[in-house]
């Protein structure tokens, strides 16, 4: 007896030292990116300060995004004002972004204290792509020197792109049973498309999967790659289907030894509160740029510091920026998190919004006046996250505080009935309690970067290309429905499968719904409702047209050698245990 299926569904990331020379590695030229500019003055009249701020912050947006802002706020010949600005109004000029980090007399031994705690700490979370760098100066042999390269650029990007939007704990699994199957990009090449599919299978995005799959047979068939992936970011990103700008800068950093940025979700929250930027970090262009720059110049600082390098050509190679790269991001995973564990940072001191905390659980006052055309023009105004009673903190924070935790409330800021932010006073001092001053900062730095709304969730496109499903359909309705409705709904759908209408339809007989499976898959939430049609004794059901060539039907004689979704496979998983339950 043939058995078949239908689902029903409801829609809803120098010091200088001496040189050592390395055997040549060639390697492409990377191209520089081009920069446009464009600025707009700021707007005039009298109106009220806080009003007249936010014009003059948009106004500047556009501005901020001149040629010179980098250089100006990034180069390590310019020197930072450690002095931080104050809450609510913090009133401060875009000088005020210059990374403590990159410049001051200490800004060398901050950065050694992020690596010697990245040493410190890198082996508490098992990685298995995490090795020692590969120094060219130690090899006297160019093909062996390759062949190691070559595992070692295809490890790295393996687990970048396996970790996007998804859990370290997760990956290391997948990791280690793709890399026993495929062991190198040349193994890869030769799969078939099917395999790695079902390897993919529970990481998501699986058109991922493919493109790794087309990207190894393009790297090994390439006559200038021959399974080498290239060392410079912009040749990675031109030349690798599927590789960005952040995968592109791992590699070429951790693998290639070179002196690049690599910026993920994690690393732009890190930096966005060490550069004390209140604004968009994931949206906001201008911010995004600023945040890449900063993490420029600091790995390119990172590769002066100290020790001798490997020269390459013009370019000097150590493992520095591959430590460095890592160091951001496991800070933003481990301690620079959402909500954040200042205490355990080893960076600190040259936090910017942690120190802006700092002073005010300090009890410092507010800022002094300073002119409306010299405001910064990245950051939004801070005095809208203050209600009218005048907290910093929400009220759904405030529900979660702790006895042992102030409130930002605690650090008396309030703003008057009638009045705008710009006329905040302070209230009284936060109170002396053991921890409490830790905990504040923590709740201040929460607040960066700024929060956006979250989008609604939205159909996917194109995310489950290639995979096998079960036939199904939605429900016109994104309500509750009555088992009543769906059943009449999938007879009526498993109607529409098979060729012929009447008595050959009616060769499908529906035995039942056997349950319901809920699913959230990246910005899309399901409810499956499964429904089991078997085709009565001697009839022959043969499937209709309707689909097109790159969407076909077709029986499937093994449906758990298919390549599927989790959530599909967990609808499959309700119609094989009602198999195995039924007597032979």
């Amino acid at each position: 007896m043939v058995r078949r299926s239908a689902r029903l569904s409801t829609a809803g990331r120098a010091g200088a030292g001496q040189k050592r020379q390395r055997p040549e590695i060639p390697t492409p030229t990377p191209k520089q990116p081009g920069e446009s500019s464009s600025s707009s003055s700021p707007a005039d009249g009298h109106q009220p300060a806080v009003s007249k701020r936010r014009k003059v912050a948009a106004a500047s947006r556009s501005g901020a995004k001149k040629p010179d802002l980098h250089p100006r706020l990034f180069s390590s010949s310019t020197t930072a004002d450690p002095q931080p600005c104050l809450a609510p109004a913090r009133l401060h000029s875009l000088d005020y972004h210059r990374p403590l980090l990159l410049s001051g007399h200490a800004a060398a031994e901050h950065r050694r204290s992020l690596l010697s705690w990245f040493d410190s700490v890198s082996t508490t979370r098992a990685m298995p792509w995490r090795k020692p760098w590969i120094d060219p100066a130690l090899s006297d042999d160019p093909v062996q020197l390759r062949r190691a390269l070559e595992v070692r650029a295809y490890e790295i990007w393996i687990s970048e792109i396996m970790l996007q939007q998804t859990r370290v704990a997760v990956v290391v699994d997948y990791w280690n049973r793709w890399m026993a199957c495929w062991p190198t990009i040349r193994d890869l090449a030769r799969a078939h498309a099917d395999h790695v599919l079902a390897a993919w299978r529970g990481l998501g995005y699986y058109s991922r999967a493919t493109r790794i799959h087309d990207a190894a047979k393009l790297v090994v068939d390439d006559p200038e790659m021959r399974g080498l992936l290239p060392a410079t970011p912009a040749d990675l990103a031109a030349r690798v289907p599927g590789v960005g700008r952040y995968t592109a800068g791992a590699i070429s950093a951790i693998v290639f030894g070179r002196a690049e940025p690599m910026v993920d979700g994690n690393v732009l929250r890190v930096l966005s509160r060490q550069l004390g930027i209140y604004a968009n970090a994931k949206a906001d262009k201008a911010v995004i740029d600023a945040v890449w720059a900063a993490a420029d110049a600091l790995v390119k600082a990172v590769a002066d510091d100290g020790e001798a390098s490997v020269a390459n050509g013009p370019v000097s190679l150590t493992d520095r920026p591959g430590r460095w790269g890592q160091a951001l991001m496991e800070l933003g995973s481990t301690v620079c998190t959402p909500k954040p564990d200042c205490s355990s940072c080893p960076i600190t001191s040259t936090c910017r919004v942690y120190n802006e905390g700092k002073a005010f659980a300090n009890g410092a006052g507010m800022n002094d006046r300073m002119d409306m055309e010299d405001l910064c023009g990245l950051c939004l105004p801070f005095e809208e996250t203050i209600g009218k009673d005048g907290p910093l903190q929400s009220k759904a924070d405030e529900r979660q505080a702790g006895p042992n935790r102030l409130s930002l409330a605690d650090f008396g800021f309030q703003v008057k009935d009638g009045s705008n932010a710009s006329s905040v006073s302070p209230r009284k001092q936060p109170r002396s309690r053991k921890g409490a001053s830790a905990g504040a900062i923590a709740d201040y730095a929460r607040r960066f970067p700024a929060k956006i709304a979250k989008k609604a969730r939205r159909l996917p496109k194109g995310l489950l290309a290639g995979l096998w499903e079960l036939p199904s359909t939605a429900m016109s309705s994104s309500g509750s429905t009555s088992a009543k409705k769906r059943t009449q709904l999938a007879r009526s759908h498993a109607a529409t499968l098979v060729k012929g209408s009447g008595a050959s339809a009616q060769g499908l007989v529906h035995v039942g719904e056997l349950g319901s499976v809920p699913w959230l898959f990246s910005h899309i939430k399901l409810t499956m409702h499964v429904h089991l049609f078997l085709a009565a004794q001697g009839k022959q059901c043969d499937l209709a047209e309707g689909r097109t060539p790159t969407q076909p039907r077709r029986w499937s004689r093994n449906v758990d050698d298919e390549s599927m979704g989790t959530g599909m496979r967990k609808c499959w998983a309700l119609v094989r245990d009602v198999e195995a339950s039924e007597p032979d």
